[in-house]
């Protein structure tokens, strides 16, 4: 493997919440896009059926792109934002 300049990337996927067929929304962000996180900071809050649900970053780094609005709709598997990791 090359050494690169460019951060390894890592994605936030909605998990399955093992709620059945639920409607998943956006409903808070609580992380800016370009701000620095670490492993486990909470990122986003999805509402699902009326249930609040957490997720966090998966690795500490830096949240470089959000690909949900708040009140979006999401499913699972969805992904919902990238971080960069530096090497």
């Amino acid at each position: 493997m090359c050494p690169t300049d460019r951060p390894l990337r890592h994605r936030l996927v909605v998990p399955d919440l093992g709620l059945g067929p639920t409607r998943l929304v956006v409903s808070l962000w609580l992380i800016p896009e370009g701000s620095r996180v670490a492993a486990g900071d909470r990122v986003v809050e999805l509402l699902a059926d009326g249930v609040t649900v957490d997720l966090e970053a998966p690795v500490s780094g830096r949240l470089a792109a959000r690909f949900a609005d708040e009140d979006d709709p999401v499913c699972t598997g969805a992904v919902l934002a990238e971080f960069e990791v530096p090497e």
